[in-house]
């Protein structure tokens, strides 16, 4: 994989060391920025692969650092959040965060989680693009041009990792997922933390999809196993 860079957006000079470290461990670049307007000027001049911020920073704080990126970027963006409602308040981001880690946290699991997306990212870029789009009664999905739409109508807007989650459900329709299976395809095998992120993104998926949990046309849960994709194909 080719060098990438990685901004680290904290206001705790120790965290971004810490952090700094693994990365560069792992053969990266890494930007640093302390506050919510460097880290927007460092994106907007250095273009990094990849964004890791801080929810919580004096003035300028990480949700509507989040916001202003999504204006005019899709960079992957891995959340770094101190409490648990944070986690809630990022399923409102539909486009958001890619990912999110709870503080404290540990930095060789943060590595591995962007090593995870960068390799994801990595392979999209790569790939040659072919007719391979998934059609279902009421949602196209194109892996190539990494678009969803929902009757028709425009592109859905989903982060890189929602849209690699619906793309891992879709290519297997009616087959039920655990949170473990789901964690494997999409953030690889390597991943180790909390199955609860698999929770948050379904929350985002089905919110960018209008779908409602409750009478779920695309993704369904399965109590006490996980997910499955619900939608019929079209011949």
């Amino acid at each position: 994989m080719k060098t990438q860079r990685v901004l680290v957006v904290d206001d705790e000079p120790k965290i971004r060391m810490t952090v700094r470290g693994y990365l560069e461990a792992d053969g990266l670049q890494v930007l640093e920025a302390a506050d919510g307007p460097s880290a927007l000027k460092t994106l907007s001049a250095d273009q990094p692969g990849l964004v890791i911020l801080d929810v919580m920073m004096p003035g300028l704080d990480g949700f509507e650092v989040l916001r202003r990126i999504r204006r005019t970027s899709k960079v992957p963006v891995i959340m770094l959040t101190a409490r648990a409602e944070e986690v809630d308040r990022l399923i409102g981001f539909t486009g958001g965060s890619d990912d999110y880690v709870t503080k404290p946290f540990s930095p060789r699991e943060l590595a591995l989680r962007v090593r995870a997306i960068l390799r994801r990212t990595d392979l999209h870029h790569d790939e040659t693009p072919t007719d391979t789009a998934l059609r279902f009664d009421g949602l196209t999905l194109d892996p190539d041009s990494r678009t969803v739409h929902v009757d028709g109508k425009g592109d859905v807007d989903l982060s890189a990792l929602d849209f690699d989650l619906l793309t891992a459900m879709a290519g297997n329709p009616g087959r039920v997922f655990t949170r473990r299976a789901l964690l494997a395809h999409v953030w690889g095998e390597d991943f180790f933390g909390d199955e609860r992120v698999v929770d948050v993104h379904i929350r985002t998926l089905r919110r960018a999809l209008s779908d409602d949990a409750s009478t779920p046309r695309f993704v369904g849960t399965v109590r006490a196993v996980g997910y499955r994709f619900l939608a019929r194909p079209l011949t």
